[in-house]
């Protein structure tokens, strides 16, 4: 693999020979201080550049970057759909196990671009940026929640509950999969986003899809969230349902007690009993009516 700093002066030698490159920034975690160190961690580069043109599906400008593994071009894809918004990157991963996240973006860019918190200036040959303050992760820190927030949240959370249940009844993995760990789990998360908040007075950023969340957690809470993760076996699906369930509960009731909110708590007694039912019927339609 290659060095850190080999991989900046790379990045930065081939700006410095292309007049059409005016200005180079890095951001993403190599420049966040709260960030741990690791040499997975992408070079997230942006290149301001006069015309973006050129460089779409430009394999000589990319061939200096080295050996890629596989690459992906987000701007000629459909599916998910490009940005259309006039920048072009290229994801690049390479043999060595290095990655850069190249973006090219017009000059007329910069300011929207060098507003991220978590921006450092690595050429600037036109003295185009003014001077940012140090990187810091500022803009990625937790909001409080509103009543309406909190109160959607839990409806949706416990609104979702019974398809789980149902799929669980029915024998149909994929789909109860999906409502569990995708549709359901993404209201927890919130809430214990907001949890966490109250622990770090809202000073700390959970990171990317709550990676950092272990750092403030209660080992308590830490260990149910752990167990809400499931194989493919039904009891044990069922087993991470409920404890969903109690995590919620717990952490949605602090986070309403910390705000004056009022936690729906007849919802969930009503939907936890339904669950519980729908887990001791037989699973032969027959035998219900």
């Amino acid at each position: 693999m290659r060095s850190d700093k080999e991989m900046l002066d790379l990045i930065l030698n081939v700006a410095k020979n292309d007049e059409n490159v005016r200005a180079v920034i890095m951001n993403g975690s190599r420049v966040n201080p709260n960030a741990k160190k690791d040499p997975f961690q992408d070079f997230d580069i942006v290149y301001f550049v006069r015309d973006v043109e050129p460089y779409k599906r430009n394999e000589a400008f990319i061939k200096p970057f080295g050996e890629r593994m596989i690459m992906q071009l987000p701007e000629d894809m459909i599916d998910p759909p490009a940005d259309n918004d006039g920048h072009y990157t290229y994801l690049m991963q390479f043999l060595d196990g290095t990655r850069i996240d190249l973006a090219l973006f017009s000059l007329e860019k910069i300011s929207a671009l060098t507003a991220n918190s978590l921006t450092v200036v690595l050429l600037d040959k036109d003295n185009l940026i003014p001077e940012l303050p140090p990187p810091s992760d500022r803009k990625y820190l937790p909001k409080e929640p509103t009543a309406k927030l909190f109160d959607d949240c839990c409806n949706e959370f416990w609104w979702v509950n019974p398809y789980v249940a149902k799929g669980l009844w029915r024998g149909e993995l994929t789909y109860t999969k999906y409502m569990l760990d995708v549709v359901v789990r993404v209201e927890l998360m919130k809430m214990l986003t907001w949890y966490f908040g109250i622990q770090t007075n809202f000073q700390k950023s959970p990171g990317k899809l709550g990676k950092y969340l272990k750092q403030s957690l209660d080992p308590e809470i830490w260990s149910l969230l752990e167990n809400t993760y499931a194989d493919s076996q039904p009891e044990h699906i069922w087993d991470s349902l409920f404890i969903m369930g109690e995590l919620f509960r717990r952490v949605g009731r602090c986070v309403a007690e910390h705000f004056g909110f009022n936690y729906p708590e007849q919802d969930d007694r009503n939907v936890t009993s339904y669950l519980q039912h729908i887990r001791r019927l037989p699973q032969n339609a027959e035998a219900i009516y």
